[in-house]
């Protein structure tokens, strides 16, 4: 997209961010639903399509261009930025293993917004990596799985699981595979999960897989490719994208901490007074603008083509961890009261747990970073 429309985009995102999703994040909060219509709205205004590209029916923004929405979407409520952010998303999984045929079945519907779709690998006995233990044979024109996959978002709703399993007999990444799952097929239970500390409103499931049938031709790539697929394809773009949420959600927080600090009188002084309360917002504004520039950094090399795993764990990471900094200390600005529910900075210290876990921990993202540079990358 050219620089003039998208600076129009932008701004129209901007105002719908200020505006009607104030008024969403309320009534989230309070039902503890985020409801048909808050997907609708979001779809019909071709938010869920942003990153996709114009031939697949999106709008084919740069990774750059859709981060800086990501940014501002994420300054709304948690549940809202988790439906851009997942739905932005998930067709690159998909997509990355695709042949013709299933590109026009699965991944064009997907990014039109007929079909929908969840990423499922993490395992209540195993991470989200080489150690999955869900299990795959062939039998004739099916694979029949078994196993189980939980906290998964949106799987509770979603048309197919995006799902990664293993031939039964292997380890490691050897025999690994992908497969796009009816949620309604055969031996498929889905089990919603009990409510998040954060994230109104976002459902999660336990699935579990009880000799499930799957149709042979939903096998995305070859047998061996299925965790191949699930990193580059997904995991990698996404802790770039993740930064930016909590990028997004930092700059939310400072900016409530900031309206406070000029508002909340102490002994004759408003708190923006306050040599210790200014040092906490240079800090805060720093910290904010560092990480902004690294997940841009790790944006820029997405769009060349030259986005490998440390940039994209290095802007998660330390992202996710100014985050936790800035959200306490805005709290702390905001006092007692903004330990109330009821308060927006409440929320966000709720919410900015989640991106903890979002795409791999802390210590994954190290561990990451740290595997490449002793290897010489």
């Amino acid at each position: 997209m050219n620089d003039t429309d998208f600076r129009k985009l932008k701004d129209e995102v901007t105002a719908y961010v200020n505006g009607r999703l104030r008024e969403w994040s309320e009534r989230i909060e309070e039902t503890g639903e985020c409801g048909p219509d808050v997907w609708q709205e979001l779809r019909e205004r071709g938010y869920l399509r942003l990153a996709a590209p114009t031939e697949y029916g999106g709008y084919g923004l740069s990774f750059t261009q859709y981060l800086q929405l990501l940014e501002l979407f994420s300054q709304s409520h948690g549940s809202i930025r988790m439906i851009v952010h997942v739905m932005n998303g998930i067709w690159r999984p998909i997509d990355f293993l695709a042949n013709e045929e299933q590109r026009e079945r699965f991944v064009k519907p997907i990014v039109r917004g007929e079909i929908t779709a969840a990423f499922a690998l993490t395992e209540p006995d195993a991470g989200s990596g080489a150690d999955i233990k869900t299990s795959a044979r062939k039998e004739g024109d099916e694979f029949v799985l078994n196993g189980e996959k939980w906290l998964i978002t949106f799987g509770d709703t979603a048309d197919y699981l995006m799902l990664y399993a293993r031939m039964e007999g292997t380890k490691g990444y050897e025999g690994t595979l992908a497969l796009l799952v009816p949620r309604k097929a055969e031996g498929v239970q889905i089990n919603v999960m009990p409510p998040t500390l954060g994230l109104t409103g976002t459902g999660h499931a336990h699935i579990v897989l009880k000799d499930a049938r799957v149709p042979a031709d939903h096998l995305l790539g070859e047998v061996g490719q299925g965790l191949a697929g699930a990193l580059n394809g997904f995991l990698d773009p996404s802790r770039v994208c993740v930064g930016m949420t909590c990028v997004g959600l930092a700059q939310r927080a400072f900016d409530l901490a900031v309206e406070r600090s000029r508002e909340r009188v102490t002994f004759g002084k408003p708190l923006s007074q306050r040599q210790v309360v200014q040092t906490w917002i240079a800090e805060m504004a720093t910290d904010i603008e560092a990480a902004r520039q690294l997940v841009l950094y790790a944006g820029r090399l997405k769009d060349e083509g030259a986005l490998t795993p440390p940039p994209a764990s290095m802007a998660k990471l330390y992202a996710l961890e100014m985050l936790q900094r800035v959200t306490d200390k805005a709290q702390q600005i905001w006092g007692g009261i903004g330990y109330f529910k009821g308060y927006e900075i409440e929320r966000i210290y709720r919410d900015a747990r989640a991106q903890k876990f979002e795409e791999g921990t802390a210590e994954i993202q190290k561990a990451v970073i740290a595997k490449h540079i002793l290897a010489g990358e």
